[in-house]
């Protein structure tokens, strides 16, 4: 073995020797495919060397071949259908790297047979090739058309998707007829993400009913989005609660839309859509109205089962803090906020309404609730529950369950049901979040 090296050494040097044709030749020949390889590597060798070696019975050889910028475009023509995979997606690289040069060309037919062979590798049967060239091409402005046009109709995902979402050579009919050929959500998706989806290709994005899709649209701020299709969407959203983030996030709303939008979003886009900057004072106005309409609507409502039992009596899980204080508010004034129901809503992960309800039986304001919850001291909670009049096992629940105090440092009842602390002490503890 080692003679054979010696032999490429000194047929080779240090690869900066120039090879004579003879050779070269006749190291084309050689039986061993080491040598063959060799020869297949270097870029100062004839081209018809190169391109007889496209046909080498050694894959490793030919693969070579296939990665080697100097090898003539005719012998990447006969490796586009080669038998082996590997020498195959080694040419996908190279050829796919070439593709933004394309038009600088010199020679025409050299051009056309590099397009015809990007157009054999985009057919490939093997998804790893289509791959290589989706990955490589994906945003190449002067791609060949009918290249990705090929790549963005694909059925694997892995292929079309890069193009789909990131190709500038797609037009606007091209995506047209794409979108009113495709079943996968996920391809849809990849449109949705593209920037700046003109108003045709987003209502033909909504026409496809895809909600992953769409929900992909509503998310993306340069998708231009007419305000008609906008109004049928807001109309569908009252029964998918998915659409009704981005709705009240796309940029430059339109006033109709965001007063709609207030209408019957859930309590936690509200505050969104009362924080926007870009609605005009008098909208702003009619937005803050609608919420409070709806405070008020609902607070009549809260109450259910009159508190009897052993269920939650509030039942509204609302992530707005207004809806929730009303809550609490009303239950107070009838006489039933009690433990059992902050109990209940603790269970049920209630986290606005037991802060609520903590802030109107403790007199204490949401500020102070909420900066004991995210000091997470034990003692605040425990110092909060006492002037909630909570029995102690509860302001042990508050510890854990609303301000994530770990098992390790939670207080607990002594003797099983008593504060560990007298009124003086927990009055004390509880200045500090006070005063």
């Amino acid at each position: 073995m080692s003679a054979i090296f010696n032999r490429i050494k000194n047929l080779f040097g240090q690869g900066s020797s120039a090879l004579t044709y003879g050779q070269a030749k006749e190291l084309a020949s050689d039986q061993n495919p080491e040598v063959r390889k060799e020869l297949a590597e270097r870029i100062d060798v004839r081209p018809e060397i190169l391109y007889f070696l496209a046909e080498d019975p050694d894959p490793i050889v030919r693969c070579e071949i296939a990665k080697n910028e100097a090898a003539p475009r005719q012998a990447d023509a006969v490796l586009a259908k080669d038998d082996d995979i590997e020498v195959r997606s080694c040419l996908a690289n190279k050829i796919a790297r070439l593709a933004p040069n394309l038009n600088s060309m010199e020679r025409e037919d050299i051009r056309h047979l590099t397009v015809g062979i990007l157009e054999d590798l985009a057919r490939d049967q093997v998804p790893k090739i289509r791959q290589i060239l989706s990955d490589t091409l994906k945003d190449v402005a002067d791609a060949p058309v009918s290249v990705i046009r090929q790549l963005a109709q694909d059925d694997e995902l892995l292929v079309s998707v890069p193009v789909l979402e990131n190709s500038p050579v797609l037009t606007d009919e091209d995506l047209l007829h794409i979108i009113s050929n495709l079943l996968e959500s996920k391809a849809l998706s990849a449109i949705s993400r593209r920037h700046a989806v003109s108003p045709g290709v987003a209502d033909a994005i909504v026409d496809t009913d895809s909600k992953e899709a769409i929900t992909v649209l509503l998310n993306n701020e340069s998708a231009q989005i007419r305000e008609e299709t906008l109004d049928l969407l807001v109309d569908r959203s009252r029964n998918i609660e998915m659409w009704q983030g981005p709705l009240v996030r796309r940029p430059q709303l339109p006033a109709s839309v965001a007063l709609r939008l207030a209408e019957f979003v859930a309590d936690k886009y509200l505050t969104i859509l009362e924080g926007r900057r870009d609605l005009d004072a008098a909208t702003l106005k009619r937005v803050k109205k609608e919420v409070h309409l709806r405070i008020g609507k609902a607070e009549p409502n809260l109450v259910e089962n009159g508190g009897e039992g052993d269920g939650n009596p509030i039942q509204i899980n609302s992530d707005n803090i207004d809806i929730a204080l009303a809550a609490a508010k009303r239950l107070k004034r009838e006489g039933k906020l009690e433990a059992k129901d902050i109990e209940s809503a603790l269970k049920t992960g209630d986290r606005q309404f037991v802060r609520s309800a903590l802030a109107i039986r403790s007199e204490l304001s949401l500020a102070v609730i909420e900066k004991i919850v995210k000091t997470r001291s034990a003692k605040g909670v425990m110092a909060m529950a006492w002037k909630a009049g909570l029995p102690m096992r509860l302001a042990t629940d508050l510890q854990s369950k609303l301000a994530g105090i770990s098992n390790g440092d939670l207080i607990n009842p002594r003797n099983g049901f008593d504060y560990p602390m007298n009124d003086e002490e927990l009055a004390a503890e509880l200045s500090f979040f006070t005063d």
